[in-house]
């Protein structure tokens, strides 16, 4: 390898406030660094295919930035960006509001109105149905910690991606980018689109008997308009997404007052709650499912980590975003459970295909309630399916910076400051996963088990940067055995549906190997043929959507 002062892919800036270091990208890909920057002076690194630029405010650098720091690369062994605020390509725009909103928005969707039957299906009893939500909320407590120590500590974002690509390497990280963007991501946007369209339709139009035309057309725009959004305004995205996080919030809050009215002055509202843990399931595998089930109405819990470059001042919003969101969603799911079982016996609410539409619909004597109830899970979809979008996009934005995607999604529009192509992509995606319909939600479900694979190797990240960096570059630091019970619980998700259905996680992991072949082939061995056509396209990418790539400095 050539060390930088004899290689001329390697430049170095310096001025009065910065010190910069720009490496271009070559066909190999982003796999392996070890850039010291000190003193104004460059170390020899030892792979010259290094991507990205290193930029770090000096004023800074003589005042000890807790983080991961130049000085810091070297024990990794693998090159690490500390982006200020000058440094990063889009404006820093999420406050604290806007970060609880984004999580808030993400995790409630429709997994709330869903997953309270598949809980008490396999718990058997109210009782066990609740303290499985209860457990489910902590592990995600536990594992929110985690990610805080983690945003912190890179402040990249990424989320997952970025962590596992610093400590394992280019293989390891484009095989979650590869599951994570261009499927699950753009799967679930088709699904909470589908879930959109369904309520939307439904108390206007005979989808069993008519088809699903409606449906399908429905969700097409909401897809279309919240691409178009995305592209426009960043503030006007954020803005949607904060008032359908107020709208569900609202719902859910309408929800549980109703059930305290319920219990306060309708008789026999506590009827359920009598011999609750009657019938309570005894097997292992029943209460492991149940817990499946709890965990898929938390997921979103860690997507603020996937646009940390976009938090202002992360240090101290990014850690009470996520606590507040969490911590408020564990409340407001355990109470929006109790208040179903108020009016709905447990076995009402397994046979109820809308449970919240049942509810109110008892508890009001008002038929035309569930067209409201209807319209409000219509917003929290609506306010789900922007948040996917708007972080999802993100996340194909690092892995071009990376050299794991085209370079064009790298490139931002100088006057929205938003990566309009990883935007229109990602819309796209989801459009042809929309054409997919219900395989789509086959799909999603094979590639389930990835889903914690990647965060349990997050957290083997966690332990990993725990080893190769010193204890004062962290700003902050999960108790060690908080780390260590999410980990085995995120090993324990990851090994379940192996043993209880075995065929669905081949096909999941059949899915995540598809990756290997699409690394080697466009990634790693990339051939020339291939580099001119991506050149042509970034340069039309270019001149159609007036975008640039800021993260290079002339």
């Amino acid at each position: 390898m050539l060390p930088p002062e004899k290689n001329p892919n390697i430049f170095v800036t310096e001025n009065d406030s910065n010190i910069a270091l720009t490496t271009t990208q070559s066909k190999s890909g982003a796999d392996n660094y070890d850039t010291v920057l000190k003193s104004g002076t460059i170390k020899p690194a030892e792979n010259e295919d290094a991507v990205h630029l290193l930029s770090v405010n000096n004023a800074a650098s003589k005042k000890k930035e807790k983080g991961i720091s130049p000085e810091s690369c070297r024990k990794i062994g693998k090159k690490v960006v500390l982006e200020t605020d000058e440094g990063t390509a889009m404006n820093r725009s999420v406050g604290l509001m806007s970060g609880v909103g984004i999580i808030l928005g993400c995790i409630i969707g429709s997994g709330i109105f869903i997953s309270p039957a598949g809980v008490q299906s396999e718990a058997g009893s109210l009782g066990m149905s609740l303290i499985t939500w209860i457990l489910a909320g902590i592990f995600v407590i536990f594992g929110s910690y985690c990610y805080i120590e983690l945003g912190l500590l890179l402040r990249e974002s990424g989320g997952d991606y970025s962590y596992i690509f610093y400590a394992f390497g280019s293989l390891a990280s484009f095989l979650r980018l590869w599951v994570e963007a261009v499927v699950v991501r753009p799967g679930t946007e088709a699904i909470v689109a589908l879930t959109f369209g369904t309520y939307v339709v439904a108390p206007f139009y005979n989808i069993e008997n008519n088809g699903s035309a409606p449906v399908l057309i429905v969700a097409a725009l909401m897809i279309l308009f919240q691409t178009s959004l995305n592209c426009l305004s960043i503030k006007g995205s954020l803005a949607v997404n904060n008032v359908c996080t107020v709208a569900k919030l609202s719902a859910l809050v309408g929800v549980i007052f109703l059930g305290i009215y319920a219990l306060l002055f309708i008789d026999g509202s506590t009827k359920s709650f009598e011999n609750a843990f009657e019938n309570t399931s005894t097997d292992p595998g029943a209460i492991a499912r149940a817990f499946y089930s709890a965990l898929f109405a938390y997921q979103g819990w860690n997507y603020l980590n996937f646009i940390v470059e976009e938090v202002r001042n992360p240090v101290k919003t990014l850690p009470r975003a996520i606590i507040i969101s969490s911590f408020a969603v564990i409340v407001v799911y355990l109470l929006v459970n109790v208040a179903f079982y108020t009016a709905l016996t447990p076995e009402r609410l397994l046979k109820s295909p809308a449970a919240a539409i049942d509810f109110v619909q008892i508890l009001t004597g008002w038929s035309g309630s569930g067209i409201i109830v209807s319209i409000l899970v219509a917003v929290s979809c609506f306010g789900s399916g922007n948040g996917v979008i708007f972080t999802s996009s993100r996340l194909f934005f690092v892995g071009a910076r990376n050299n794991h995607m085209p370079k064009f999604l790298l490139m931002t529009n100088k006057n929205t400051k938003t990566p309009i192509p990883a935007v229109i992509l990602t819309g796209l995606l989801s459009m042809m996963f929309l054409a997919l319909s219900d395989n789509a939600i086959k799909i999603i479900n094979y590639i389930a088990i990835s889903y914690w694979l990647a965060i349990g190797t997050a957290i083997g990240a966690l332990f990993y940067y725990r080893f190769k960096i010193p204890r004062e570059e962290y700003p902050f630091r999960v108790a060690l055995p908080i780390a260590i019970i999410f980990f085995i619980g995120c090993i324990f998700l990851v090994l379940f549906p192996l043993f209880s259905n075995l065929v669905d996680a081949l096909i999941g992991l059949g899915i995540l190997a598809t990756g290997v072949p699409v690394y080697f082939i466009f990634v790693r061995y990339r051939i020339k043929l291939l580099d001119n056509t991506a050149d042509c396209l970034t340069k039309l990418v270019q001149v159609i959507f007036l975008v640039v790539d800021e993260t290079v400095t002339s």
